[in-house]
C-alpha cells in the first residue's frame, strides 16, 4: 500500500538526474545494439525502448512525489504528471508496434520517430471519450458560472478551450491525405506537429487539474501557529459574501480541530484590503465575523492592505515573520484557489500549506483552465523550447523517412 504523501517533509529540492542517466543509458544501449550482427537487431532496439518508456514514466511519477514532499505548489508537479502520461501512452503503442512488426511479421523494421508520432495519434484516440465528456462538462459548468457570477472574459475561458478541443477532435477524420508519397509524408508531418502540440497541452491540462485537486483535498498536520484567511469580496452591507464565509468557516474548523486534537491555539490572520465599493476592509469584516463566532480578539491579527493574492501572502508573511520567522502556517481559501494561492505563498518564501473550503461545482473547471493559462504565461521560455522540440522531432521524422 502506498504511503500518503506528506507536504513539506523534504528540505532539499529534488533533482532529476536519474532521468538524465536513463536517457544516456538508453542511447548507449541503442548504439551498441545497432552494431550487433543479428537478424533481431531491430527487435532488441524496440525492447530497449519499451523498457525506457516504462522506466521514464515511473521516474517521473517518483519525481512528482518528491516534488510534492518538497513543494506541492509548483508547476513542476504538472510537468511531471503530463510527461508521465505521455510516457505510459507511448509504451502502449510501442508494445503494439513491436507485436505487429515482429510477432505478426507484417513489417520488417520500425523507427523511433514513427513510433513517437504514432503514439501521439494513439494517445489522441485513447482519450477522445474523456475529451468529449470534459468539453461538454466544461461548457455546462461555464454556463452555470456565467449565470451566477456574470459574463466576462475569464468566465468564458472554459467555453473557448472546449470549442478548441472539440474542433481538434472534429478535424481528425479529415487528416487522411492523398497525393504522391512525398506529399503525403510532408502533410502528415505538418499534421503531426499539430497533433503533438494538442496531445502535449492536453496532458498539461490534465496535470493541472490533478495538481489543483490533490492540493485542495490535502489536510495539513494540526501543528500550525498561524491560519491566514484570504479575502474575496463583501456584501454591500460590509458582511462576508457566501464564498468568503465558507473560507472563514473552513479556517474555524481547522482552528477548533487543532485545539481539540493537540491543545495548540493558532492565531488567525484576516487578510484583505478595502475595495472602492466596500464599506469596510475585508480584514475587518472577517474579524467581526470571527468575534461573533466566539474567537477571542487577541487571537485575531488584521492585514488590511492587500488587493490581490500575492499581496495577501506577502503582507501576511511580514506579520508572521515579525512574530516568529519559523512559524508553521496554513492558509484558508476556496478549494479551486488552493493551488494558485500556494504558488503565490512560495513565491514570497512563505512555506504555508492550504486548506480548501467547499466550493460550488461550477467553479472547478474554469479554475483549472486559469491555472493552465497561468502555467503557459509564467513559463513562456520552457513552453517555447518544448514547442521547438516538437517541431524538430517531426522534421527529423520526415527527413529519416524520406532518406529511408
Amino acid at each position: 500500500m502506498l504511503k500518503k504523501v506528506r507536504y513539506d517533509t523534504r528540505n532539499k529540492k529534488p533533482n532529476v538526474w536519474d532521468i538524465t542517466y536513463l536517457v544516456i543509458l538508453t542511447i548507449v544501449s541503442e548504439l551498441v545494439i545497432s552494431r550487433l550482427n543479428s537478424p533481431h537487431t531491430e527487435l532488441y532496439a524496440d525492447l530497449v525502448m519499451i523498457v525506457f518508456y516504462i522506466a521514464m514514466g515511473i521516474l517521473l511519477l517518483r519525481a512528482r512525489r518528491k516534488q510534492m514532499e518538497y513543494n506541492p505548489y509548483s508547476y513542476n508537479t504538472i510537468y511531471y504528471t503530463a510527461f508521465a502520461i505521455l510516457s505510459f501512452t507511448t509504451v502502449l503503442y510501442q508494445i503494439y508496434v513491436t507485436y505487429i512488426y515482429y510477432i505478426s511479421g507484417l513489417i520488417e523494421e520500425s523507427r523511433i520517430f514513427f513510433v513517437l508520432q504514432g503514439a501521439i495519434r494513439f494517445h489522441g484516440i485513447l482519450i477522445t471519450p474523456f475529451l468529449l465528456v470534459f468539453s461538454i462538462a466544461m461548457i455546462i459548468s461555464n454556463i452555470s458560472l456565467i449565470r451566477h457570477e456574470g459574463r466576462n472574459f475569464v468566465n468564458l475561458l472554459g467555453v473557448i478551450l472546449s470549442v478548441m478541443i472539440l474542433a481538434g477532435i472534429l478535424m481528425r477524420p479529415f487528416s487522411n491525405m492523398s497525393g504522391s508519397e512525398q506529399e503525403v509524408l510532408i502533410r502528415s508531418s505538418i499534421y503531426g506537429v499539430f497533433e503533438s502540440v494538442f496531445a502535449y497541452y492536453l496532458c498539461m491540462l490534465i496535470g493541472t487539474m490533478y495538481a489543483a485537486w490533490t492540493t485542495a483535498m490535502y489536510e495539513p498536520d494540526k501543528d500550525k501557529d498561524f491560519i491566514i484567511i484570504l479575502g474575496c469580496g463583501l456584501k454591500p452591507d460590509g458582511r462576508p459574501t457566501p464564498l468568503l464565509t465558507q473560507r472563514i468557516e473552513r479556517a474555524l474548523q481547522f482552528y477548533h480541530d487543532q485545539l481539540k486534537e493537540t491543545g495548540k491555539k493558532a492565531k488567525l490572520i484576516t487578510s484583505g484590503g478595502k475595495g472602492a465599493d466596500e464599506a469596510v476592509s475585508e480584514s475587518e469584516s472577517m474579524k467581526n465575523y470571527l468575534i461573533e463566532k466566539g474567537i477571542p480578539e487577541e487571537d485575531i491579527l488584521m492585514e488590511d492592505r492587500s488587493t490581490n493574492t500575492l499581496e495577501n501572502m506577502r503582507n501576511s508573511r511580514d506579520i508572521i515573520w515579525s512574530i516568529d520567522p519559523h512559524a508553521k502556517v496554513v492558509f484558508s481559501t476556496s478549494r479551486y484557489h488552493v493551488f494558485r494561492s500556494g504558488i503565490k505563498a512560495r513565491f514570497v518564501k512563505l512555506r504555508a500549506q492550504g486548506i480548501g473550503a467547499d466550493t460550488k461545482w461550477y467553479f472547478w473547471p474554469n479554475a483549472a483552465v486559469r491555472e493552465f493559462i497561468g502555467l503557459l504565461s509564467e513559463h513562456r521560455g520552457k513552453q517555447a523550447l518544448i514547442l521547438l522540440g516538437i517541431i524538430v522531432l517531426n522534421i527529423l521524422f520526415l527527413w529519416v523517412t524520406i532518406k529511408g
